[in-house]
């Protein structure tokens, strides 16, 4: 999971921005990505146009072009394949099966939070690879927290079961919905960990919230990135 530090972008980007589709120069994005693949050890990292949908890719192959595709989540079983996920206040839930070798990288805002897409995930590695929900490990990436979560209109936005994540001054806790979403698909507790950094707050990362506050919104996106190791 990177901050926003050590890449090529220039204001409002600066500087590591990883995502192709904000506005930055298109090079330089791609000198960012080579940066990233180079931390990783790893030759292919795919993206997608995230789109706060519930559609899942599955990746089968280094060649398979996904870029342009429109979809919020995706699946693979194939070793050496850097999923990415571009966030600014958004999750990133990372998914691991180390039984069956299964990762899934999920773009979980809070639209992906009401349709469930974490559950859509789990279901659709559970249909492709025979996983069993037990087994998995999760990791939420640093993202908007409790102190920033401000719905104003969450009647209208929100279901009533998240209202129990809700705060005294309209603000939710969307780390402990994606939790608790984990759990209700079968993952442990022990085998769920959160980074509790919130994205908003932190000038480490790209966050969209504060971008808007200060401007026009135009920010940066923050990367995570899970990979199966070439020797799976």
């Amino acid at each position: 999971m990177f901050a926003r530090h050590g890449g090529d972008s220039i204001a409002p980007y600066s500087s590591l921005n990883c995502s192709y589709g904000v506005g930055d120069n298109v090079s330089t994005v791609r000198d960012n990505r080579r940066r990233m693949k180079k931390a990783l050890g790893i030759q292919v990292i795919k993206g997608i146009t995230q789109v706060h949908g519930n559609s899942i890719l599955r990746v089968d192959s280094i060649d398979q072009a996904t870029e342009s595709t429109k979809n919020d989540a995706m699946i693979t079983n194939s070793p050496g394949i850097g999923l990415l996920i571009q966030q600014a206040d958004c999750q990133a839930v990372l998914l691991h099966d180390p039984v069956k070798h299964v990762i899934a990288a999920i773009h979980n805002g809070w639209r992906g939070s009401v349709t469930n897409i974490i559950k859509k995930t789990i279901d659709r590695m559970q249909q492709d690879f025979a996983v069993q929900a037990s087994d998995i490990l999760a990791v939420i990436s640093p993202s908007l927290g409790l102190c920033c979560a401000e719905f104003l209109q969450y009647q209208q936005e929100l279901p009533s079961d998240f209202y129990p994540f809700k705060s005294a001054n309209n603000h939710f806790d969307f780390r402990a919905i994606s939790k608790h979403q984990l759990k209700q698909s079968g993952i442990m507790e022990k085998n769920i960990e959160i980074a509790g950094t919130c994205t908003a707050c932190s000038n480490n990362f790209f966050s969209y919230r504060r971008a808007t506050k200060r401007g026009t919104g135009t920010t940066g996106r923050n990367g995570s990135i899970i990979v199966l190791p070439g020797d799976q």
